[in-house]
């Protein structure tokens, strides 16, 4: 891995700096503590569907709703009657889940940027420092009057690019691969 310049010398700046050496963990749970959480659950999904098809939703789905949403998600349309009450039926408790979960209550809560731990421990645990970057910052050299770095590239040399793919033809004219093939005994007119 490597970083510009101008990261490379704000990544000294910020290391001579500070007062702690900084440090790399990967983030770690404790496994007995999720399963003893998840052993036991406080509330289920089944509680915000409805508790009988027969419940009347706050707002009926008409069949020409529910084509015009099939259309829009180019959905087959239902074949019989039976399965545009089944859709009607699944659609109206999906929708009455959806309300449940927009009622609750989130005042005081910050959004999450993304879907990690982001507690000032965890971006410390992801931190990275001096030591993570050492081998990085090895394997460049200083040049010229300013002592700019530069990588040093690696030359990998593997067997699979000396291999001779030659070698496993079975006729070969110079460097090319030989295939024989017989025309068609039959002229086209």
């Amino acid at each position: 891995m490597t970083i510009c310049a101008s990261c490379r010398i704000a990544l000294q700046c910020s290391i001579i700096h500070s007062k702690r050496p900084l440090i790399t963990r990967f983030i770690t749970t404790n496994s007995s503590t999720a399963a003893s959480i998840l052993e036991k659950p406080t509330w289920s999904v089944r509680s915000l569907l409805p508790s009988s098809p027969s419940s009347a939703p706050a707002e009926k789905i008409t069949p020409s709703q529910l084509h015009h949403l099939l259309r829009l998600s180019a959905l087959p349309l239902p074949t019989t009657l039976q399965d545009e009450a089944a859709m009607i039926n699944t659609l109206q408790s999906q929708l009455q889940f959806v309300r449940a979960v927009q009622r609750v209550d989130t005042t005081g809560v910050e959004p999450l940027r993304a879907i990690r731990d982001e507690t000032t421990e965890a971006r410390r645990e992801v931190t990275i420092g001096l030591a993570e970057l050492q081998e990085a910052l090895d394997k460049e050299v200083r040049i010229g009057h300013y002592q700019r770095a530069r990588r040093v590239r690696e030359t990998i040399e593997s067997k699979a690019e000396k291999w001779d793919a030659l070698k496993a033809a079975g006729k070969t004219a110079g460097r090319y691969f030989v295939v024989e093939s017989r025309k068609n005994d039959v002229e086209s007119d």
